[in-house]
């Protein structure tokens, strides 16, 4: 895609006064969530769910943008009109999560790397002619002793970079995540270390790439 188009999602992302919504949540993360409060977690109750917040009246002068799971992204409302479509006719776009979560990073135990660059072209091909316009990726960086590593720091960034790359290549406006875990006992210098280092490397990654 031209990068002017990419120009023009991006800044309809950004518009004053409204932000992204993020009902991306696994399957896992919203079976927990209705189980708190006593509701099966179905296909059909998610998609109610789903449902229920992109059909919020005046959505579009609020939401930007949604960020959808892959199950979400292939279902359709009440009357069979599909939930992108849905969104669309309230001047919103749809955003796709398309990382496959964090996963133990070989050879430095207790960090991860972010898993799902293995077929990745594909997905996003078939993710835009869904609708998708946009689409995000989360690397987590945790601090501990000796943590984060520049082994760490760099194998994530480098797949975030890799990420951005495919996603314009197919259409798609990437939202780069690279989030320092906040949970810990580090003061807030270590914290601050640690996010200068993964955005200098994140940016690296993204000229080069």
């Amino acid at each position: 895609m031209a990068s002017a188009e990419l120009n023009s999602i991006a800044r309809a992302m950004v518009a004053r006064k409204k932000g992204i919504l993020a009902a991306d949540e696994s399957t896992g993360t919203m079976t927990s969530r209705l189980d708190s409060i006593g509701v099966e977690s179905t296909v059909e109750t998610r998609r109610q769910w789903r449902q229920l917040l992109f059909t919020t009246p005046d959505i579009g002068d609020y939401i930007s943008g949604v960020i959808m799971y892959d199950e979400t992204i292939r279902q359709s409302d009440d009357s069979g009109v599909g939930l992108v479509d849905v969104l669309a006719a309230s001047n919103v776009l749809t955003g796709i999560k398309v990382d496959n979560s964090t996963h133990d990073l070989a050879g430095a135990p207790g960090e991860n790397i972010t898993e799902g660059l293995d077929g990745l072209r594909p997905r996003l091909a078939e993710y835009f002619l869904m609708g998708a316009r946009f689409a995000k990726w989360r690397a987590l960086i945790k601090i501990g002793e000796g943590r984060p590593s520049d082994y760490a720091i760099r194998t994530n960034m480098h797949a975030l970079g890799r990420y951005a790359a495919l996603c314009q290549e197919q259409g798609l406006v990437p939202i780069v995540e690279p989030e320092v875990l906040m949970d810990g006992a580090h003061s807030i210098d270590d914290c601050r270390s640690a996010t200068d280092r993964s955005l200098s490397a994140v940016f690296v990654e993204l000229d080069a790439q």
